[in-house]
């Protein structure tokens, strides 16, 4: 019970943090999600737009395609206590030239030392997309495809994903092994990770 309220207390702070409030184009709106039975713990980026302003994270065309991925509904992957959802970023970073700024630097160091040790019943971690990849996994595989090539070596604990946004359709689509090898493998241990 300790641990849980814990959590709670921890998610409540997050959730009002405003330590990069000045560096933040819409204001802070931090999106989290996470429970004590969470079993599948996905680490993404940051929030898009469209995110900062429902209030609900993958509510997107990409949240789809990630969901598809994970052979699950949305509401499997809207339940905290089935998938914890812990970005790199908790707001939206604005956006650039070639879409999204990358999350801030704040987040991550400050907040998931102090989430991920409460999360004891993870059995898969996803990092999805570069930034999450090279923050976690980057000292062992470098890049993002050398990490999501790994596959067999990083399951059934671990899988590294390029972001599901449409725009990596070109990555995908380069790597027949992707959809026809990981894809199947990692919905197989999705369903086995929540079961």
């Amino acid at each position: 019970m300790a641990r849980s309220n814990g959590l709670l207390r921890i998610l409540g702070e997050a959730r009002a943090c405003t330590v990069c409030a000045e560096h933040l184009p819409l204001g802070p709106r931090p999106l989290l999600a996470a429970g004590m039975k969470a079993r599948v713990l996905l680490i993404g980026q940051a929030p898009g737009r469209s995110a900062h302003e429902s209030g609900i994270p993958w509510a997107d065309r990409s949240g789809d395609r990630l969901r598809d991925w994970l052979g699950i509904d949305r509401d499997t992957f809207y339940d905290p206590n089935q998938v914890a959802l812990l970005p790199m970023g908790f707001c939206y970073p604005g956006s650039g030239k070639q879409g999204d700024l990358q999350p801030r630097k704040e987040c991550a160091p400050l907040w998931h030392p102090q989430v991920l040790p409460l999360l004891k019943k993870t059995r898969l971690t996803i990092y999805l997309g570069r930034y999450a990849v090279e923050r976690n996994l980057g000292d062992r595989y470098g890049s993002l495809t050398a990490a999501a090539e790994a596959y067999e070596e990083l399951l059934p604990d671990v899988v590294a994903l390029p972001h599901p946004s449409p725009r990596n359709g070109m990555w995908t689509s380069k790597r027949p092994w992707f959809s026809e090898i990981l894809l199947p493998m990692l919905r197989a241990r999705v369903r086995e990770s929540l079961s």
